[in-house]
């Protein structure tokens, strides 16, 4: 089943909705059963997440790791199979940087099949875990 663009873009949104409600009966169920998301290996959270629950895990391991504040989602596009959502996560401590990213979204009928994010500078990201680390040993 193919997807129009807007209908990608829709799909996008709930899924950041969803998990940003921490739904994830509902993140699952938008997720192929081979659903990967591969995180880069120059972040702290390297590796490649499978499964229905592979959302819910990286969301845990991340929010451990770093306080974030807000994830702000500046625009989504698509087309034919992907969508490429431009977002940037805001740290509570304020002296950090947010970090600029986009998350390139792939779809196989009618569902998520896979996530890539790319970093535009992972050493932002870095800094945000160890300023959770020196308030945590503080």
């Amino acid at each position: 089943m193919s997807m129009t663009p807007q209908e990608m873009i829709q799909f996008v949104d709930d899924l950041y909705t969803a998990t940003g409600a921490g739904d994830w009966d509902k993140a699952a169920s938008m997720l192929t059963d081979d659903f990967a998301v591969h995180e880069a290996d120059s972040l702290p959270m390297a590796g490649t997440y499978r499964g229905k629950n592979a959302l819910q895990e990286l969301f845990v391991k991340v929010m451990g790791m770093c306080d974030v504040a807000s994830l702000d989602r500046i625009e989504t596009t698509a087309g034919k199979d992907h969508a490429v959502t431009l977002l940037s996560f805001r740290f509570a401590d304020p002296d950090l940087a947010p970090a600029e990213l986009c998350e390139v979204f792939k779809f196989r009928d009618g569902k998520c099949c896979e996530i890539k994010p790319y970093y535009f500078d992972p050493s932002v990201f870095h800094a945000a875990t160890r300023a959770k680390a020196a308030a945590s040993a503080a």
